[in-house]
Order: structure tokens, then C-alpha cells, then sequence
């Protein structure tokens, strides 16, 4: 490592194991088109896109002017009784993006917030109509919703959940993870077993009344529990059920929004539309923190005619919702992702992607491969008392070779910037062949 290192003792890093990280620190310190360079200056070739994140690349320089010319206009405009114009154009320009009728967005500053707002939302919305006693939300296992107190309530990963268990919100319930290796291993796109798997919704209605239920959210593929991509026909039955009984249905697609599966969200990938969808991440290229909610018109009408005109009618909201500059990095990446046309990039690539991947099916411990879009994870068999550790020694042995993958347990996941090419496809997957069969 380099003469220059900083003094890592005072940063608490998030979702790390900070003393393991500290005795071999691995910092990145610029970043451009497709790759990452490192301190010591070796170049990594991006397969997460940061974090799921930079789905046009690092280092844009379409982006990086439309922030310095928005900071040097209006550094920052309190979003409370005021407004800036560019936060209307951004929300006007998401607007556009997202399915029919999810064409009113509140802006946040994260997934987490996001999701959070969305739980408020429909609460909300109840209310306004007079059914305030629909309070319970129903989420899914191994679902991930960020770490905000809502967000990990209808959130279904263990330990995401166990150290804030007795502080979560009430009421809320679980339907069952739609992950079966011993069903559908080895699918390629949505798995043809696991439809059935949406009637359990039912029988959950049925246990709570649903004149009880607020609301259902689930992500249409889970990502960070390790690419669990949704069963033929799942998705559709979860929306006909949610409908029936007057449920509004939330996509968290904080994820999957963007371009990551072929289209600007997955909802449009599946023909599923919700009645709120989720996002973050991609919306800026993770340029500035943002986040958003896109909400149905009959939702944000029904509860913008709740009262007096002269009434703040959803007390909620963020110092930096829709702040200038990340705004303004949300325009620009728009206009990015038009221009290039990234979202058919990343549909077009997809057969290339998917047979990349499966690939490596017999290849030392992998016991499924998963995939959808430009995402797709492989599952290793776990090593006897040490869960995770082929994983992270995979993951460690493919950054000596340049090449960064994300790791969470035994699963490798893979979620490159939409801007890779067919060649830089077989090195991140040969990569990863050459890693796996150096491990014990």
C-alpha cells in the first residue's frame, strides 16, 4: 500500500467488517469509464457498477458539469414551502420513465428513505380515505428495504433484522422467499417453478383480514440477498390478489430500477405495474445521494384532497430532498441513458451476459447460478464451519487480478455499469473461473 495512507481509526465503515478491513484496507481513489483504480494504482474492471449504482459508467463528464454549474448557481434551496426549478424538471423527467400513472415523485436522498416514505405514503393514504385502521404491511423473506426502522420491518434478512428486533414495527408479516435451488437451479431469467409461491399471500390475508393490510412490498428481483429473480406468473398473481382486496402493492426497485434489467424498471420488464415503486441508486449515477418514490395518481390525489388547501397534507420529507445539485446530476443522467440509449444496451447484452455466467456452471463449488438483465449471481457450496469465507477468498483473488465483484455470504453477485462491452464480459467471467478453481 502506498507511503500515503490515511489514518483509517476514525471512520466506522457501514456494512464492514471494519477489523478485517483495517489489517489489509482496500481503497479505491479515482474512477473512470468502466474501471476503478485502486492505491496502489492498479486498474479493477467495475462488475457491481460501485454498488448497483453507476449504471452509465464512472467519471461522466456530462454530469460532473451539470453539478459544477448547478453549485455554482444555487448551492442549495430549502425544499420545505419552497422550490428550486430543477427539481421539477427531474421529477417531471423521472415522471416520464415510470409505468402509467406513477407520475407524482417525492424526492429522498437514499434507498432506505425511500422506502420508508413509501411505508408513510400509503399510511397516509388510508387515512385520507377513512380506513385508518389499515396499518400492517406485508413483506417477503430474504427482502431487503434498507436499514431504516420501516425498511428492515417488512425487510426479511435475518440479520439485517436480529439486533433491532424488539424496536421493528408491528404488525407486520412475511410471505416466503421465492429462492428453490432444488427446484430451479441453474434458471436463466425468471424460473418456470415458484408461481404458486404468490398464493401464500392469500392465506396471509386471510390470517390478518385484509381489511387490515396497508400494504404489500416486495422487490420484483431481490439483489442484495443474491439475484433471486421472480417466478413466471409470480409477480402477476401478487398483483391480482393486492387489487381484489383494495392493497396497494410497492415495488422496491432500488435495484432493479435504471436500466438493470432491460428496461427503466423492472416493473415495465415484467408488465407488473405497482401502485408505488422505489428508487435510488441509478437515478444520478450515484453521483449525489438521492433517492425517490414514484406514487400513482389516484394515491397522491386522494390524499392531496384530505383537507384544506392551506394544509401540509403529508408531514414528511428530508432537508435534502430534491436538493440542486443532485438534481441537477438526475437531469444529466437522463439525458445519458436517452442519448446512449443504455437501457436497450443492457437488453441487448443480456444473451451475452447470461451465457457468459452460465459458463462457469461446473466449475470448482458452484451450486447455482442465477441471472436476469445485466445482473446474476453464483451460489457456492458454503465450506464445512466457515460460511462465507469462499466467497470473500473469491472475491479477494479476483481483485488481484483486477477485476472487483460484490460477495454477500456464498454468493457472488455481479451487476456491471450497462456501458461494458461483449469482451470485457469474458474477462470479468474468466476472471471469476480462474478464481474459483484456486480455492479449497
Amino acid at each position: 500500500m502506498s507511503a500515503d495512507m490515511p489514518d483509517l481509526q476514525s471512520l466506522w465503515m457501514p456494512f464492514t467488517a471494519n477489523r478485517q478491513f483495517k489489517a489489509a484496507p482496500r481503497l479505491l481513489v479515482s474512477a473512470k469509464g468502466m474501471y476503478y483504480t485502486d492505491a496502489d494504482g492498479h486498474r479493477l474492471l467495475d462488475g457491481t457498477a460501485g454498488l448497483w449504482c453507476c449504471n452509465a459508467g464512472h467519471g461522466r463528464e456530462e454530469i460532473i458539469e451539470a453539478v459544477h454549474r448547478q453549485m455554482r448557481e444555487l448551492d442549495y434551496a430549502p425544499p420545505f414551502q419552497m422550490g428550486h426549478p430543477l427539481a421539477f424538471e427531474a421529477a417531471r423527467r423521472l415522471a416520464a420513465l415510470m409505468p402509467a400513472g406513477l407520475d407524482r415523485i417525492f424526492f429522498t436522498n437514499s434507498g432506505s428513505e425511500s422506502v420508508d416514505t413509501a411505508l408513510k405514503i400509503v399510511l397516509a393514504y388510508h387515512r385520507a380515505r377513512g380506513e385508518g385502521q389499515r396499518t400492517r404491511f406485508i413483506g417477503r423473506e430474504r427482502g431487503y428495504h434498507g436499514v431504516g426502522f420501516g425498511g428492515m420491518s417488512v425487510g426479511g434478512i435475518g440479520t439485517n433484522r436480529r439486533a433491532y428486533a424488539a424496536n421493528l414495527m408491528p404488525g407486520v408479516d412475511h410471505l416466503a422467499s421465492t429462492l428453490n435451488i432444488a427446484e430451479a437451479a441453474y434458471s436463466r431469467g425468471q424460473p418456470a417453478w415458484g408461481a404458486h409461491l404468490a398464493d401464500e399471500l392469500e392465506r396471509l390475508l386471510a390470517l390478518h383480514d385484509p381489511s387490515t393490510v396497508a400494504g404489500v412490498i416486495v422487490e420484483p428481483m431481490a439483489g442484495s440477498a443474491g439475484v433471486i429473480v421472480p417466478p413466471v406468473g409470480y409477480l402477476e398473481r401478487l398483483r391480482e390478489l393486492c387489487t381484489r382486496h383494495g392493497i396497494p402493492l410497492i415495488f422496491d426497485e432500488v435495484i432493479t430500477a435504471f436500466g438493470r434489467l432491460g428496461a427503466a424498471t423492472a416493473a415495465q420488464r415484467f408488465g407488473v405495474t405497482p401502485d408505488l415503486l422505489t428508487m435510488a441508486k441509478g437515478v444520478n449515477n450515484a453521483a449525489i445521494p438521492m433517492g425517490a418514490v414514484a406514487v400513482s395518481r389516484t394515491i397522491h390525489d386522494t390524499i392531496m384532497a384530505a383537507g384544506p388547501d392551506n394544509a401540509i397534507e403529508f408531514f414528511h420529507g428530508y432537508t435534502y430532498s430534491g436538493h440542486p445539485a443532485a438534481a441537477a446530476a438526475a437531469v444529466a443522467t437522463l439525458d445519458l441513458y436517452e442519448k446512449e440509449g443504455l437501457f436497450a444496451r443492457a437488453a441487448r447484452l443480456e444473451p451475452v451476459f447470461e451465457s457468459a455466467v452460465h459458463g462457469l456452471r461446473g466449475a470448482p463449488h458452484v451450486k447455482d447460478i442465477r441471472n436476469i438483465g445485466m445482473a446474476a449471481a453464483i451460489e457456492l457450496e458454503p465450506r464445512a464451519g466457515q460460511p462465507g469465507a469462499r466467497a470473500y477468498e473469491a472475491f479477494l483473488a479476483c481483485l488481484k487480478a483486477g477485476v472487483l465483484v460484490r460477495f454477500t455470504g456464498d454468493i457472488l453477485a455481479f451487476s456491471p455499469p450497462l456501458i461494458i462491452d461483449e469482451a470485457q464480459i469474458g474477462v470479468l467471467f474468466s476472471t471469476v473461473k480462474t478464481a474459483l478453481d484456486s480455492l479449497d
